[in-house]
């Protein structure tokens, strides 16, 4: 006997039955066999919604044209979304072929549904009506919004140029997903096993946990793998050559032409390339990058690349100087005179370990997750006058927690937002730290209710091993923290308009702000004593060792600098030209001969991997992690000039840039905190590259 299709929709978890302003997905519920029939229903939703919505009969009015097409595209696009939140972090052969199979359906939607010029008409109708002055900031923000996201969908393309612009969507969707998958693929396909004997100078905590992953697979000794948790230290404390040179040469030639064919993003990245050129010939601009920085505070490619040179510039005497000293080192107590890429993290720990007398393992044992959480949670608390309570919800993983963050008020608890946290790196799960949203606040316009954010946040630390809390390196520490600016920008809004609140609608180049400035915390004494303790001891952090962190703070700032730069420019270079698709070796060169004081050795495929520009919404915008420097780090020095912990400075902080969102431009809400323009002096300074 047949299902009767209808009762298996009604017991799909992709389509929530219960009040949408609070339902979370059924993470814990979600196959591969229920996001086809999901997704089949929710477009035939959306698509009757447009329909609608279009239709003569409704008026060309904002809270009409909300409660039929907002409510139906977020359902939809808060369904989507769980899928590819999954495909993120447990990903199976089963699931990436349904994600697979439903994208271009997907992708073909919104793609039509952005360039619909009935739609547009709708929107440039209210906007051009006398009820356009009534709007309220927000609500004028997000107008303002879709109606140049309209011109960037291709609205306005006519014809055979509109059919093509929407055939180089589905195809970039594609593209993008597959650059992804391939590097997710390489990096899961390594393994090296090998003796304890080969392991000498690894941490013993890494150790365990190789010898954790082989043991798991019924092998001897331990199992080496290409992800953060294992590759960086190795890189940095074996002392074995040959095996930092293994495992460097695997990681750099992922995903390229050295490895398996069905693998390899070359001509993946020119295919991905010259669509991109096209579709901005389409759209009328002359590059990618010109398209890209329409919706970004700066304003032109060339504006980018001078920020970027003059930032090299500045930079660079620090960066020469930190190699020069680099090299000097390891041929003289290292005896390595010719200095190698595999060398250098290596070099450079021992380095800091004989000018600084710590080492980055040492200071690891004091960050132990569940003390850096409290203090993590004590600072939000306190600055932000919120509370934050662990919480549940169905999770994909029985290492994620769930949380929720709380306003005091005079009736009682207010719900703000809550988030999930993954923190744990594991097979099937990409690389790399993030937040994304599972939904974001909304004074809904199909009941009237108040829809609290949601996010998650993700990282790939290692996980607990032999009944120890897991540790945490202070970079991992910094991580955590910028994951969570992004968080608290999501999660703090006050804007109750969908498409302005929290990150929704924030300048590309300014989103960054919260992320960077959360990091600043992490170098604070009367914050770092309240969130250390010591994994045997519990012993806090000895005032001495942070004395020399701190000294150490800027090791090595200008060659990281410069590294930054270089990614940066070589992003807004490859998108600035017409004719990179069959160049990014050469424009990679290029930026390297122009900026970079360290060389890679020519097997290095970086740019194989680099998931930020090429499937990750960095592209053209990789700069922004730099530009959002120069205002994370003067927004910073209003705390450093009022007081870390200022509860009236984080007040002004929280309302002015977190709750406000996208409602104002980003320049607006700096300089309504901050009294003026930012500068980049606070930038330099932070880094010990300036006066």
């Amino acid at each position: 006997m047949m299902d009767n299709p209808t009762d298996t929709l009604a017991h799909n978890p992709l389509l929530a039955t219960e009040p949408a302003a609070t339902a979370l997905p059924a993470f814990a519920s979600i196959r591969p066999e229920h996001v086809s029939p999901a997704v089949d229903a929710l477009l035939a939703e959306a698509e009757a919604a447009l329909e609608s919505a279009v239709s003569e009969a409704t008026p060309a009015d904002y809270d009409t044209l909300s409660r039929l097409l907002s409510v139906a595209n977020e359902r939809m696009g808060r369904a989507w979304g769980a899928v590819g939140h999954l495909k993120g972090v447990a990903d199976t052969p089963e699931l990436r072929a349904a994600y697979n199979d439903n994208l271009p359906k997907v992708t073909e939607f919104y793609t039509r549904q952005g360039a619909d010029e009935r739609l547009y008409a709708k929107y440039k109708a209210i906007a051009a009506s006398p009820a356009a002055a009534t709007l309220s900031p927000a609500r004028r923000q997000a107008l303002d919004h879709w109606l140049r996201d309209f011109v960037l969908s291709g609205a306005e393309l006519q014809g055979e140029a509109k059919v093509r612009f929407a055939k180089i969507q589905e195809q970039l969707a594609d593209l993008g997903q597959k650059f992804s998958e391939h590097v997710l693929d390489a990096t899961d396909a390594f393994a090296l096993y090998v003796g304890t004997e080969q392991l000498a100078g690894v941490p013993q905590d890494v150790q365990d946990a190789t010898r954790a992953a082989a043991l798991a697979e019924g092998k001897d000794g331990h199992k080496l793998t290409l992800h953060m948790p294992c590759y960086l230290p190795v890189m940095q404390y074996a002392e074995r050559r040959e095996l930092r040179q293994q495992l460097y040469t695997a990681y750099v030639s992922r995903a390229c032409e050295r490895g398996p064919a069905e693998l390899d993003n070359t001509p993946v990245m020119a295919e991905i390339l010259r669509l991109r050129q096209e579709e901005a010939a389409l759209l009328g601009y002359g590059s990618h990058a010109e398209v890209s920085l329409v919706s970004k505070m700066a304003e032109s490619p060339q504006q980018v690349i001078d920020f970027l040179l003059d930032l090299a510039r500045r930079a660079r005497p620090y960066a020469e100087k930190d190699l020069a000293e680099l090299r000097e080192f390891a041929a003289r107590e290292l005896g390595l005179d010719d200095l190698q890429a595999w060398d250098n993290a290596y070099a450079g720990e021992k380095l800091k370990e004989a000018r600084y007398a710590f080492s980055d393992q040492e200071v690891k044992q004091y960050f132990t997750e569940p003390k850096v959480l409290d203090g993590l949670f004590r600072i939000i608390e306190t600055l932000f006058e919120v509370a934050i309570r662990p919480d549940t919800a169905p999770v994909w993983h029985d290492s994620v927690r769930f949380y929720r963050i709380e306003r005091r008020t005079a009736a009682g608890p207010q719900l703000v937002g809550q988030f999930y946290l993954d923190p744990y790196a594991r097979p099937g799960k990409r690389p790399g730290a993030w937040m994304d949203d599972v939904r974001g606040r909304w004074s809904r316009p199909d009941d009237g209710r108040l829809q609290t954010p949601v996010a998650h946040l993700v990282c790939n630390f290692s996980a607990p091993v032999g009944g120890q809390p897991a540790l945490l390196t202070h970079d991992e520490v910094q991580t955590l923290f910028h994951e969570f600016g992004h968080g608290l920008h999501h999660m703090l809004t006050q804007v109750d308009e969908l498409a302005v609140s929290g990150i929704s609608g924030v300048e590309w180049d300014a989103v960054e702000l919260p992320s960077q400035f959360m990091e600043n915390f992490c170098w604070e004494w009367d914050v770092l004593k309240h969130m250390t303790a010591h994994v045997q001891t519990g012993e806090p952090l000895p005032r001495p060792l942070y004395d020399k962190m701190i000294a150490a703070k800027n090791f090595q700032s200008g060659l990281q600098t410069l590294r930054q730069v270089e990614f940066s420019l070589f992003d807004m270079r490859l998108h600035a030209r017409v004719d990179s698709a069959d160049r990014v070796q050469q424009v990679l060169d290029e930026v390297r001969a122009e900026v970079a004081v360290l060389i890679p050795p020519a097997i290095n495929r970086f740019q194989h991997s680099f998931s930020h520009i090429f499937a990750g919404g960095y592209s053209a915008g990789y700069y922004s992690y730099k530009w959002a420097e120069v205002l994370s780090a003067d927004a910073w020095g209003a705390f450093e000039e009022e007081g870390v912990l200022n509860v009236e400075t984080g007040r002004r902080y929280r309302q002015q840039i977190l709750e406000a969102g996208g409602a104002r431009d980003a320049m607006d809400n700096f300089k309504a905190f901050r009294g003026r323009e930012p500068s980049i002096d606070a930038l330099l300074r932070h880094q010990g590259m300036g006066s």
